[in-house]
């Protein structure tokens, strides 16, 4: 089965809306679209992440395939991202739309969790959320999204469209890469690793396999 990989840049406090221009998104008067712009330097490795959508299949929610398909089919194919994500195969979640335009694009039909289940099981590469909120919360809480890549700016933003709403799965999740750019955003990678184990420090002492435990999360962030 192959993996479905989500990548989106989010503020400090979860915000993903329109982070890459002030026109990208500002439905409900968001006015701190580009918010993302003044951080990006050349530490920052998009293809690691998936943001090109290299090697992969990309699976799109209307709002970013619309903010996509207004941009990247006229830039230069000199550009190694735009020749990239204009030839890639692309599958869009939407209820609305009833035709797509841009190159190699297919319109998800019926129940999106069904239809991209069925994708998984298919022989391909890898599956490519980028952005696209509203599908990263569905399939997150159909627990379909097998890997995370979250790329945390420095900034507060107060409001607009959150990476995490309050219909999110409780779940934990494994942090398994992590970097800092030069401008201080914090590139991480998570799986996901079950359910949330509560417990209690009023117990007294942890128990040895609750240290053990500790000391391995530790490792793990060094």
């Amino acid at each position: 089965m192959r993996k479905l990989i989500a990548s989106t840049f989010a503020s400090l406090d979860g915000v993903m809306q329109a982070p890459g221009a002030p026109q990208e998104d500002p439905t409900c008067g968001f006015a701190l679209g580009g918010w993302m712009f003044a951080y990006a330097d050349e530490s920052m490795d998009i293809s690691a992440a998936g943001f090109d959508g290299k090697d992969r299949v990309l699976v799109l929610g209307r709002k970013t395939y619309e903010i996509f398909e207004a941009f990247w089919p006229y830039q230069s194919e000199d550009d190694p991202v735009a020749k990239t994500l204009n030839s890639a195969e692309k599958h869009v979640a939407s209820r609305t739309r009833k035709s797509l335009s841009w190159n190699n694009s297919t319109l998800l039909h019926g129940d999106v969790v069904s239809a991209i289940a069925a994708l998984k099981v298919q022989a391909g590469p890898d599956l490519q959320l980028i952005g696209s909120g509203n599908l990263i919360q569905t399939l997150q809480a159909a627990a379909l999204i097998d890997e995370y890549n979250v790329w945390t700016f420095p900034v507060v933003l107060g409001r607009g469209k959150r990476l995490f709403g309050d219909a999110a799965k409780p779940s934990a999740l494994q942090l398994v890469r992590s970097q800092v750019s030069n401008n201080g955003v914090v590139m991480s990678t998570y799986v996901p690793a079950g359910d949330i184990r509560p417990g209690s420090f009023a117990s007294g002492e942890p128990s040895e396999k609750e240290m053990a435990r500790r000391k391995a999360m530790a490792s793990e962030m060094t």
